[in-house]
């Protein structure tokens, strides 16, 4: 059976365009992971959006001066395609020597390249590090469960003790303890995960062996922070759910995808170790 990242770039030797190139940019379909999840494509329990940073962004101005700034591009999960990694740095590195003639001109070529490599409309802004530098962290507001002192064990990944008793209340969880692994390279992925829902009580202590339970899961950041969603979603039944992972950065590019049904964005702000 032929392996489906076959064609990407992620685990293989590249060589390093640097002359503007859109044709680096590598969808990969969202669909594959969605299946696994039994999820309805057309009824999808979640909305969101992948809310992706990228540190190493620069090009020439008009008489070769290198110009630097920062990238914010936000990606709505309803897209057909992800956008692999490893081919977005390759591409954001094929403008290191083009020049442009305005901050405006690279952002629409942007917007238009990444629209069409994941096949929905993706937000592009475009930041000096100044500007960029003057943002607040992001403050979450909840219960950290990694206080809590535990034993795993065989039922660490056991998603029906999610759900505690009581009566319905509206808290945020989170845990900085989240790691995944790439499906391609096995490369670990750190993240810090929030959980902010109405409904049912979710156990905490349960809830931390579950992020424990991912340490070696393998997955892409967006198809892991859906997989999050979908469990506590059918095992807890909340009236509201919102799910966000704040994952750091590799190749001088940060992921963070964001899944709700119930609000619309959440604040692109970095966390401590971003």
């Amino acid at each position: 059976m032929a392996n489906p990242f076959d064609d990407t770039p992620l685990g293989r030797r590249t060589e390093y365009i640097d002359q503007y190139t859109p044709a680096l940019l590598c969808p990969v379909p969202r669909w594959d992971a969605r299946e696994v999840l039994d999820l309805d494509p057309e009824a999808l329990p979640f909305h969101g959006m992948d809310y992706w940073n990228a540190y190493e962004v620069s090009w020439l101005d008009v008489r070769g001066k290198p110009l630097v700034m920062m990238g914010e591009f936000s990606v709505p999960c309803n897209s057909r395609n992800l956008v692999e990694s490893k081919s977005l740095k390759l591409y954001l590195n094929s403008f290191a020597n083009s020049r442009f003639d305005s901050v405006a001109a690279v952002r629409s070529l942007m917007e238009k390249d990444l629209s069409d490599c994941a096949g929905g409309p993706v937000d592009v802004r475009l930041r000096t590090l100044d500007n960029a530098a003057a943002d607040p962290w992001l403050e979450i507001s909840g219960d950290c469960v990694d206080r809590l002192e535990i034993e795993i064990d065989g039922a660490a990944d056991d998603v029906r003790l999610l759900t505690d008793q009581g009566p319905e209340r509206t808290e945020t969880l989170y845990s900085h303890l989240l790691r995944s692994l790439c499906p391609v390279t096995g490369q670990p992925d750190w993240a810090t995960l929030v959980v902010r829902y109405t409904g049912a009580p979710i156990s905490q202590v349960t809830l931390l062996r579950y992020v424990i339970a991912l340490r070696n899961h393998q997955g892409f950041h967006e198809q892991i922070i859906e997989r999050v969603f979908t469990d506590i979603l059918q095992q807890c039944k909340p009236r509201q759910l919102s799910v966000y992972g704040r994952f750091t950065r590799r190749g001088g590019l940060d992921i963070n995808p964001f899944r709700s049904n119930f609000e619309d964005r959440a604040l692109n702000r970095r966390v401590v170790r971003q």
